[in-house]
């Protein structure tokens, strides 16, 4: 197939695509127009509708505006009207207030008038009263130069010597008066404050339980025992380290002794070997994990003994550390009496006392509990408990006075406020009191014998009894051998021998009595 053949077909190609074009554009321009008109159209609806759609909105917002006018108007309408009320009832409030400094004012001028009135007559009769006065000086000077010449005693030494005779007769009836007084007062101060002490004891005095520290723990049998001690002792040496207690194993049937200066850690070893023993499981690294778990439950314990009193007692505001040194008191003993027992009874007595006196009862309360606080304190110190009780509670911001209280009570220091003196007596009257400390009734009978003998050794005495449980010794003389001034001697010279030879808590009152008796018989 030749070229020339093909080309006419290939000019009708380009020619065909050029009508396709020509007709085809107009056929999209046409339809572009088309959509155009109907895009127009649509514009035209949905402007129309958005128009309508803001009349709509514009006419509902200016009701809504309207109501809310309305409202806005009839609330102030009201608030104008409640302030007009307000200022109609101060005008009327101003009206009467008007009218009444109106009244008043008339009757102060009324009154102003009488007192000018007034003050004329006493003018008047000031001057009359003057006149009066220079008339009676000058009757006077006239009677005292009558008097002088009569007596031959010029106005000064007669003066004197009244001024004298009166000084005289003063002082003889002050003194008088005074030690009437002073008597009066004595023994009213006596009475008054054995009452109070009575009262004390009598509201406190019950029997208290004295506790025992555990120093034994009781075992089932001898198989125990060994299981105790271990292995070549190694259970026993490492429950000693890990307690810091001596455990004695001897031939004592049932029973491991426990020896420890330290009651808290006693404790903890006997409650350690009672878990031990219950668990069955008794080796080195049990018996550590045990003490530990002991020493943690006996901490807690102490704080919650301390909580619990001061809480009893009313007490609040104290530090932690006060609090936990107060739980310690429960494992310590001062001659057998438990130290919390003892310290609780000492702030109630301190307490009743204060409240009879009329002085401050919280601190009485405070230094009653804490006056023994050095007791427990676990450093090491060459200060008294007292001192050191002091200190430790100073460190923990305790009050000065009730300080002084805990720091005087045994006397090392100056007493400085009303509370220490009363800290004092409750101290002594709670351990001396009979059956308080572990003394047993031998010793006690023993120790009333002593006084006796101690008296009865002296030349010249009768009797010679022990009251008051030992407090008092009351010695009967022969009056025949022992005069007045012997009888002072005698109850001094007593005291001296009680003081050297004797032990005894608070102090012992000697009363020596000389009596002479004379009897006839009338037949």
């Amino acid at each position: 197939m030749k070229i020339n053949d093909g080309f006419p077909l290939l000019m009708g190609f380009f020619i065909g695509i050029i009508i396709f074009y020509l007709f085809g554009k107009k056929f999209i321009l046409r339809k572009y127009i088309q959509l155009l008109k109907k895009a127009h159209i649509q514009a035209k609806h949905i402007i129309n509708k958005t128009g309508k759609e803001c009349d709509l909105f514009k006419k509902k917002k200016i009701i809504q505006i309207k109501k809310k006018l309305s409202e806005l108007k009839s609330k102030h309408d009201k608030e104008i009207e409640i302030k007009e009320r307000r200022i109609i009832n101060i005008e009327k409030n101003i009206k009467k207030k008007e009218d009444r400094l109106s009244k008043e004012i008339e009757i102060y001028f009324k009154k102003n008038h009488r007192l000018e009135s007034q003050i004329y007559v006493y003018e008047k009769n000031k001057k009359n009263i003057q006149k009066r006065q220079k008339e009676l000086k000058k009757m006077y000077f006239k009677q005292v130069e009558l008097l002088e010449k009569i007596s031959r005693y010029s106005s000064e030494e007669a003066k004197k010597q009244l001024i004298e005779i009166f000084q005289e007769e003063a002082k003889k009836k002050a003194q008088s008066s005074i030690q009437n007084i002073i008597e009066e007062i004595q023994l009213t101060a006596k009475e008054k404050a054995q009452k109070i002490i009575i009262q004390s004891i009598q509201r406190i005095g019950t029997e208290k339980a004295v506790e025992n520290a555990v120093s034994t723990f009781s075992i089932e049998s001898d198989d125990i025992k060994g299981r105790i001690i271990g292995r070549e002792g190694r259970n026993i040496r490492a429950l000693e380290k890990a307690t810091g207690v001596e455990i004695i194993v001897d031939d004592t049937p049932d029973t491991v002794l426990l020896s420890c200066f330290n009651p808290i850690r006693r404790e903890i070893a006997r409650l350690s070997l009672q878990k031990l023993v219950i668990d069955g499981r008794i080796h080195p690294a049990r018996i550590e994990e045990v003490v530990k778990k002991t020493e943690e439950q006996i901490e807690a314990e102490i704080m919650n003994i301390g909580k619990k009193n001061i809480l009893d007692l009313g007490i609040h505001g104290m530090h932690p550390e006060l609090i936990k040194n107060i739980g310690k008191m429960k494992y310590r003993f001062s001659y057998g009496q438990n130290l919390l027992e003892h310290s609780r009874e000492v702030s109630h007595l301190s307490s009743i006392l204060a409240s009879e006196l009329g002085l401050n009862i919280k601190y009485a309360k405070r230094a009653g509990l804490l006056h023994d606080i050095g007791k427990v304190s676990e450093n090491e110190s060459e200060n008294p408990h007292a001192i050191l009780g002091m200190q430790i509670a100073e460190k923990y911001g305790e009050n000065v006075y009730v300080c002084n209280a805990i720091g005087s009570h045994h006397d090392e220091i100056e007493m400085k406020s009303l509370i220490s003196p009363i800290i004092q007596i409750s101290d002594s009257i709670s351990g001396a009191r009979p059956g308080v400390r572990k003394n047993s009734f031998e010793s006690y009978l023993k120790r009333l014998k002593n006084l006796e003998d101690i008296a009865h050794s002296f030349e010249g005495v009768n009797k010679a009894f022990a009251m008051q449980a030992g407090r008092e010794l009351r010695v009967i003389v022969e009056s025949e051998k022992i005069n007045d001034q012997k009888t002072l001697e005698l109850s001094y010279d007593i005291t001296e021998r009680i003081k050297n030879e004797m032990t005894y808590p608070g102090q012992i009152k000697v009363t020596v009595i000389r009596e002479i008796r004379a009897v006839q018989i009338a037949k």
